[in-house]
């Protein structure tokens, strides 16, 4: 829960700075990367004051603190929550075509083994849609299931098969 905390503001100067883009939602191959950047860093500056390379390993260290996407029994549709986080990480993959990133998708216990492994890789797609549109590129992202095989919450009960629900976003260069 702290991390929400965190990034609800984070997702408010992004919106602020990003407001006057049209051509997020298009898929490049890094042609507009250059600037998509600057519109975005150019809007950041002029409401902080700050320098753009501050402001972009700011929003960068915020943003892979902000790696993992939850969702509910079941499920693996994104709720807005969620679905705002996954568009961050997608301008960002956008902005940086040399980023790579693997989708780990996981389950709680509850189910077979195979159901799970499904549900997990389903969960991943999702997210891979999102990042699509925001402008990544197939080439940067791949994704794995683990299904309940690693879970983050070895607990019983709703709290710890709700950690485990998820789909982590693994960052590579």
């Amino acid at each position: 829960m702290k991390i929400w905390k965190l990034l609800i503001p984070f997702c408010a100067m992004i919106v602020v700075g990003c407001a006057s883009q049209s051509g997020t939602e298009t898929e490049t191959d890094g042609t507009g990367a250059a600037g998509s950047e600057g519109a975005s860093t150019s809007g950041a500056d002029s409401e902080s004051g700050g320098s753009a390379t501050a402001l972009d390993s700011d929003r960068e260290a915020n943003l892979m603190d902000a790696t993992i996407i939850y969702f509910d029994f079941d499920s693996s549709d994104l709720d807005n929550q969620s679905s705002e986080l996954a568009k961050l990480h997608g301008a960002y993959l956008a902005e940086n075509p040399g980023v790579k990133v693997r989708l780990e998708g996981h389950a709680d216990e509850r189910g077979s083994r195979e159901y799970n492994l499904g549900l997990g890789e389903r969960r991943a797609a999702s997210v891979r849609s999102v990042l699509l549109v925001q402008g990544a590129s197939a080439s940067q992202l791949s994704i794995i299931s683990f299904g309940e095989e690693r879970p983050a919450n070895t607990g019983t009960g709703e709290s710890a098969w709700a950690e485990n629900r998820r789909v982590e976003i693994a960052y590579s260069n």
